[in-house]
């Protein structure tokens, strides 16, 4: 699609838009995160998509236009979906260099629009994934300078464009990010705390739960209130990204925005309310639960959630709840906290008042499971954010 605002000038005998990759299979790329790649396939499924493929770093998936959009609008999993434009043998920057400089970036790259290059190199002889990144870079601002005198801006912090190279066994593969920046950045997170947990992997605890809202929720240990701002989103059907300004697909020679109106209302009409009481939480510090409040009383129908200043120690009883908790661990301690006494205390709360209640208990640092004191029903490794942690669920009869 040709925005009023885009000059396009095309070289002479310019590669027709079904030239690139994505447009001839229809095959997508999803990057998520280690630990949540068969949920994130499952959820891939149930958002239409086809021929899913676990690889290396993520899953290859087949979709037309209207599952493309929708993934980007409504997964709470995925990373970011990549469009592949070209893949090609490459043992060298030099050739690197060439092979980018053949896309016509016209048909990506607007007049007037900034763009980012972002790589990652593994097992090649490329070695250095930032000087791969700024060899593409060099090969798009040559390629524009070369046909119209001008080149396009970079802006690593907010470009409208968003190009990703890939280079793994001396093979490159250069594409553009549909999702427009990581997908986890939901905007909902106004305030913080140290060490947050990121919003993909609060979902895929939801997610692993299996939780419903047959039954209340409840997290004892909120911190920002992310995993409650996703249980809010998964019951209430809210889509992940409802609150992005923009998606890379809309760059995309061939983006729709008819489709994309269609797949957007769809989606938001099946929004639902929260009933009260079905989400609460609480945490020790008066600093997190004003920022959990802030969070997601910026998300619809966060007003039903209460959320108080509680040590999880002096709670009342939680019979027949799903239990969710990131405990704080390393860097998230208060000064002076006995780590052992901690976990010991989290299993006695969990033992003796929260009879009938399944937890899904998030271990950042997994050494500290044992110190729980009680018999894991099961244990998920999930990596992210440098974290080599565990899920782990508790029937708590």
């Amino acid at each position: 699609m040709e925005s009023k605002n885009r000059v396009i000038r095309r070289k002479k005998g310019s590669r027709p838009v079904s030239a690139y990759q994505y447009r001839q299979n229809s095959r997508y790329f999803a990057q998520i995160a280690e630990g949540i790649k068969h949920a994130g396939a499952q959820e891939l499924a149930e958002l239409g998509a086809e021929d899913i493929a676990l690889e290396y770093r993520g899953i290859y998936f087949r979709a037309d236009k209207a599952t493309l959009y929708r993934i980007n609008y409504l997964t709470r999993l995925v990373s970011r979906c990549l469009a592949p434009l070209k893949s090609f043998a490459c043992p060298d920057t030099d050739v690197l260099y060439r092979c980018a400089k053949q896309i016509t970036w016209e048909d990506f790259i607007s007049q007037g629009s900034t763009f980012a290059v972002f790589a990652n190199v593994s097992d090649s002889a490329i070695s250095h994934s930032r000087y791969a990144s700024l060899r593409l870079k060099d090969a798009v601002v040559d390629y524009f300078r070369e046909m119209t005198g001008r080149r396009p801006n970079v802006s690593v912090r907010d470009p409208d464009v968003l190009l990703n190279l890939h280079v793994r066994h001396d093979k490159a593969e250069i594409s553009v990010d549909t999702s427009g920046g990581a997908l986890h950045r939901r905007g909902y997170r106004i305030e913080t705390v140290s060490a947050p947990m990121q919003e993909t992997i609060a979902a895929a605890i939801i997610r692993f739960a299996k939780w419903d809202g047959s039954i209340p929720l409840y997290d004892p240990m909120s911190g920002s209130g992310t995993l409650l701002c996703e249980a809010l989103m998964h019951y209430c059907h809210i889509p992940a990204g409802i609150f992005r300004n923009k998606f890379g697909f809309e760059c995309l020679p061939d983006f729709d925005g008819g489709i994309w109106k269609q797949v957007k209302k769809k989606a938001d009409t099946d929004i639902r309310p929260l009933p009260r009481g079905l989400i609460a939480g609480s945490d020790i510090s008066e600093i997190s639960v004003a920022a959990a409040r802030t969070n997601i009383m910026g998300l619809h129908h966060g007003k039903n959630v209460k959320i108080e200043k509680s040590d999880f120690r002096a709670l009342p009883a939680f019979e027949k709840h799903v239990i969710v908790a990131n405990p704080p661990y390393g860097i998230r301690m208060g000064a002076g906290e006995d780590l052992d006494a901690f976990y010991k205390d989290l299993g006695d709360f969990l033992k003796q008042k929260c009879s009938g209640s399944n937890a899904y208990i998030y271990f950042g640092d997994r050494a500290y499971i044992k110190k729980v004191g009680l018999k894991a029903s099961w244990k998920k490794p999930i990596r992210a954010g440098g974290l080599d942690g565990r899920l782990v669920k508790y029937e708590l009869h």
